[in-house]
């Protein structure tokens, strides 16, 4: 089975090869390592690795919990092999039917950034469901955010219990907001709200003249 890993450790010689050292020696083999940020003596990497699935994944954790200033923010199956180009089918898809461009936006979504669910919203305090995932719950309790930009959100834990997070991203000037969200895997970094506002352009350029799809060009603000 494949894991990923978000890993926080000293910024320092040395602390890299101690935590691949310690996840080779509990059996995991490291696939990819992403460097998410380095700042004030410490850095926060991701690691995807292959983990026998008959082990429990808890050991792979401890493996790591045990080496002196290392940190494990989260620890989530992976739903994608290292190098593959998930976005692009995405892109290919909304390129051959723009009309449902929101629609396989807030599909696709769950997938490609390790959550559970994802909505598409019109308006702010009265908002309306446009699309939902099917994961999604009938009624999402939603924050009142209209943002400008990609945000992390912590959810409220007592409609959604401990450690639910989100992420939520204007799309384009239709009045549409997208609001994905994890209950397993750590808080959306910065480097994920980046890539999630850049997938929604992208997404938006290859519509062109077309960015608010037909059934949205009358949404207004509520």
């Amino acid at each position: 089975m494949l894991f990923r890993l978000r890993v926080s450790l000293p910024d320092r010689p040395g602390s890299l090869a101690r935590v691949t050292h310690a996840l080779g020696t509990a059996g995991a083999d490291v696939l990819q390592m992403t460097v998410l940020e380095r700042n004030t003596g410490r850095a926060v990497d991701e690691f995807t690795v292959s983990w026998p699935g008959e082990r429990p994944v808890g050991r792979l954790v401890e493996s790591l919990e045990t080496l002196a200033g290392v940190r494990v923010d989260g620890c989530w199956a992976a739903g994608e092999v290292p190098g593959s180009s998930p976005e692009l089918d995405v892109l290919g898809q909304v390129a051959r039917d723009p009309g449902r461009a929101v629609a396989t936006l807030v599909d696709a979504a769950p997938g490609l950034f390790h959550a559970e669910w994802a909505v598409a919203t019109r308006g702010n305090k009265s908002r309306s469901v446009v699309h939902s995932s099917w994961q999604a719950p009938g009624a999402p309790q939603l924050p009142s955010v209209s943002p400008l930009r990609p945000l992390a959100l912590e959810f409220d834990k007592d409609l959604h219990g401990s450690g639910v997070f989100g992420a939520a991203a204007p799309i384009g000037l239709s009045w549409l907001t997208l609001f994905v969200v994890r209950t397993d895997g750590p808080a959306f970094h910065r480097s994920e709200l980046e890539r999630l506002g850049r997938l929604v352009d992208v997404v938006l350029g290859v519509l062109g003249s077309r960015a608010a799809p037909r059934a949205n060009r009358t949404a207004q603000p509520t």
